[in-house]
């Protein structure tokens, strides 16, 4: 044991789909005060994570479906909280063999923005990523399909580009449906064809990516915090119960982040190699 931490912000989590498998551990968690968090890279390393002081948290699902009957008592014991929600649409290819169909999943989307607001659900279109028999303009049309569906239930889309890890290399190149990240010119495609499509939907987006480097502030694409301090700020005003002025003064990064990450800190508390999603392009398991 190595001490204990007592953040103002929990990530549940993106090390492992915690709403979508682990929705009744953390709801004991959160009944008991803490939780037990273990160094994924030293397994001796383990920290007592006390949720004294926490006032918000940002859950990252593909399904949080199990976490939406929690959601009432979660708000009443004073968290504020939010969903980063990845919908994507790589069936045909199967890269996501652990989820439900996109239909569900839609449905679930609309159902949660019914239940907490469209504040409250990010879109996250994540990652972005070509194939063999997925060009540019197929996956248009595929996320284009969804935003007409989706855009009047959440304010906000972010995405992100495949990223090639040495762990999931491999898994990859011996992929059927061989996919691969986006060129240079083929992220500015689909920066521009994301820009055109939102600006074609119901109700448009604000569009922001997630710790890319590139910059589209030309076609009004800004670079994502998807630790959202503002949102956060934003929801505490709601929040009787939330003491703001923690919130308050400049926002500082994440040290624990890539370099392009516009996260506020917050502390995970998700373990790695436990998702059964199995999705091809996962950085989390083995």
């Amino acid at each position: 044991m190595c001490g204990c931490t007592r953040p103002l912000i929990i990530s549940a989590s993106r090390a492992t789909d915690i709403p979508a498998f682990y929705s009744d551990w953390l709801m004991a968690r959160l009944r008991a005060g803490h939780c037990l968090w273990t160094n994924p890279f030293n397994a001796r390393q383990k920290q007592r994570v006390s949720f004294e002081r926490c006032k918000a948290i940002v859950f990252w699902s593909k399904n949080p479906l199990p976490l939406l009957p929690y959601l009432q008592e979660i708000s009443a014991m004073g968290f504020v909280f939010y969903v980063q929600f990845t919908l994507n649409d790589y069936e045909a290819e199967g890269l996501e063999p652990g989820l439900p169909p996109l239909r569900e999943r839609l449905e679930t989307f609309c159902r949660l923005s019914g239940m907490t607001g469209r504040e409250r659900v990010i879109w996250r279109y994540d990652p972005l990523l070509l194939g063999r028999d997925l060009p540019v303009d197929f996956l248009l049309r595929r996320i284009d399909g969804i935003g007409r569906i989706v855009s009047r239930h959440t304010e906000k889309l972010v995405f992100s580009f495949l990223d090639q890890y040495r762990k999931t290399g491999k898994r990859l190149r011996e992929h059927p449906a061989k996919p691969r990240s986006p060129s240079k010119g083929e992220m500015r495609a689909l920066a521009e064809g994301l820009a055109a499509c939102n600006a074609s939907w119901p109700h448009p987006l604000q569009l922001s990516t997630c710790a890319e480097i590139a910059d589209y502030a030309d076609l009004g694409i800004a670079h994502n915090a998807c630790v959202d301090v503002a949102l956060i700020r934003r929801l505490c005003r709601d929040a009787p119960d939330c003491d703001a002025a923690l919130f308050s003064g400049e926002a500082v990064k994440d040290a624990g982040q890539r370099k392009a990450c516009g996260c506020f800190p917050s502390k995970d508390v998700g373990a790695y190699n436990s998702c059964p999603h199995g999705c091809a392009y996962c950085y989390a398991n083995r």
